[in-house]
């Protein structure tokens, strides 16, 4: 499985893919940052957001991309251009046909260390040890879509299956009732 992992940002909006299966070793594909100068009008900074990231998915062809769900914070700009470039992921998804699937940072954390309290360093220090990495990829933002692209393989797996499970139970009830 092949996911791009993006950590959305107007300034700066990390990009990642990693490939591998549960159970069998990851490996980094590539890994960035897209920048936006904080001068140029909104409409022009989502469009590169928009160039950019189509990029990476004709050049890498995921088979999901997973994208770091908009948390509240105390400050709205950030959170307004957060939900405003991952909305840009989200649409690029829906006109690909990527499935997407949204990972909250608690998530992320507990997917990647163990413990959803983790703090930016440990998580980059899980993503160095993970994908067997020589140093860790700078600045955070490319660590962070490193994590949620590890955090859906590990976790897209169980979800599948559970959903998997849940289709065949309802079926199975279905027969039975007939």
């Amino acid at each position: 499985m092949r996911v791009l992992g993006i950590d959305p940002g107007l300034t700066r909006c990390g990009i990642g893919i990693v490939e591998g299966t549960v159970g069998s070793p990851l490996t980094m594909v590539g890994v960035g940052v897209i920048l936006t100068p904080a001068e140029l009008a909104l409409e022009q900074r989502l469009l590169e957001l928009d160039r950019q990231i189509n990029e990476w998915v004709s050049l890498w062809n995921p088979d999901v991309i997973a994208v770091e769900r908009v948390f509240a914070q105390h400050n709205v700009r950030t959170v307004m251009g957060t939900g405003q470039a991952a909305g840009i992921a989200l649409l690029i998804a829906a006109k690909c046909g990527i499935p997407v699937m949204m990972h909250t940072p608690s998530e992320v954390k507990a997917a990647v260390t163990g413990s959803g309290r983790a703090n930016k360093a440990q998580v980059a220090q899980m993503v160095q040890k993970l994908l067997n990495l020589e140093s860790i990829p700078k600045p955070v933002d490319a660590t962070d879509a490193l994590a949620l692209a590890i955090c859906n393989i590990w976790r897209g797996a169980a979800n599948a299956k559970i959903s998997e499970a849940l289709a065949a139970e309802k079926i199975r009830l279905k027969g039975l009732r007939a």
